[in-house]
């Protein structure tokens, strides 16, 4: 059977277990998130979209990582702290995760497989590298770091429509 967002388990901050199929039908913005990043400004973007189109329909999942520059120390309840104190973020960030390598989340490793980068490596090259999953729970698209969350506002009210 093919593999969909859905077909997925990961952790959330508390480390319980959560089934991506409660996203069935929705449009999901799945972004590797960190705190110390210069494109931290854009949970601001991110937060906005979420916001703007969550009654439609659509919901963001961060994935905080410290696989690039460290620059994810903390653990999953100062990620919260942080996200809620200095974003108010209110989607969903699951647990600290692998994006690459062996030990990379099986969700992961899905999305890379599905939307590979440029020049068609499979490797995240860094935080805030976001996939779009249309309500099929098939990638849209992937979008590189430095693709500021507005950017992507068209392609979602086209996922959403």
């Amino acid at each position: 059977m093919e593999q969909t967002l859905q077909s997925f388990t990961v952790k959330d901050a508390s480390g319980k277990d959560i089934s991506l199929e409660k996203y069935k039908g929705q449009v999901v913005l799945v972004v590797n998130v960190a705190s110390k990043c210069g494109f931290t400004p854009q949970y601001k973007g991110l937060e906005e979209l979420y916001v703007k189109f969550k009654d439609q329909g659509f919901v963001i999942l961060g994935f905080p990582c410290n696989q690039f520059g460290s620059q994810e120390p903390g653990s999953d309840s100062e990620i919260q702290q942080f996200c809620s104190l200095n974003y108010g973020v209110q989607f969903p960030v699951m647990g600290k995760v692998d994006v690459n390598g062996k030990s990379a989340a099986p969700v992961y490793s899905w999305l890379k497989e599905s939307a590979p980068g440029i020049l068609g490596t499979e490797m995240i090259k860094w935080n805030f590298t976001k996939f779009l999953i249309g309500k099929d729970g098939k990638v849209i698209k992937r979008y590189a770091p430095k693709d500021e969350p507005e950017a992507i506002t068209a392609d979602i009210q086209k996922a959403l429509s």
